[in-house]
């Protein structure tokens, strides 16, 4: 019987820098397909049709305040902040260490503050609202998303180049 892989050590860059010992927390994007209902004559119960992705977005969390992060709040472009996840899991029957990287591109859409009280811990939390996706693993690409060049690669295979090539793109 195999065991999990587990997280055990983890960094977030940002625009290249460095947040080894500053990130507390990393809530990497959750990829959920848009799906509706569709019943029509002959069928017995509806199935679910799919619309494509819904939005992306990843939040995470530093120990007291980033200047730098601050920096980027109201960035004009749709992919003005790189971040990039890299983690370190463990097989727990093995020892064997996968490196797991989640690169993205998009915006700040909020930064929390937190609440500032003397003798606390303080927090930094943001969110960042993606157009760019990808997910590394041992230096395979599994899923790759970029939204604004209508791609969708999963294990190696665009979902959307025959999309793209029917309406002339």
């Amino acid at each position: 019987m195999a065991m999990p892989r587990k997280l055990k050590h983890m960094n977030l860059f940002l625009d290249g820098i460095s947040y080894l010992g500053q990130v507390d927390e990393v809530v990497l994007p959750k990829l959920t397909r848009q799906m509706e209902d569709y019943r029509a004559g002959g069928m017995n119960a509806p199935i679910k049709v799919d619309h494509g992705m819904e939005a992306l977005s990843m939040e995470y969390t530093l120990g007291g305040i980033s200047l730098d992060v601050l920096k980027t709040f109201g960035t004009a472009t749709h992919d003005g902040v790189l971040a990039r996840f890299a983690g370190s899991y463990q097989r727990e029957d093995t020892g064997t260490i996968s490196a797991v990287e989640v690169t993205t591109r998009g915006r700040h859409s909020e930064l929390d503050m937190a609440t500032a009280k003397t003798g606390d811990n303080t927090a930094h939390k943001a969110v960042i609202e993606l157009s760019y996706y990808r997910l590394t693993v041992d230096n395979e690409d599994i899923i790759e998303i970029d939204i604004i060049n209508m791609i969708e690669k999963v294990n190696g295979v665009d979902l959307l180049a025959d999309h793209r090539k029917a309406i002339g793109v």
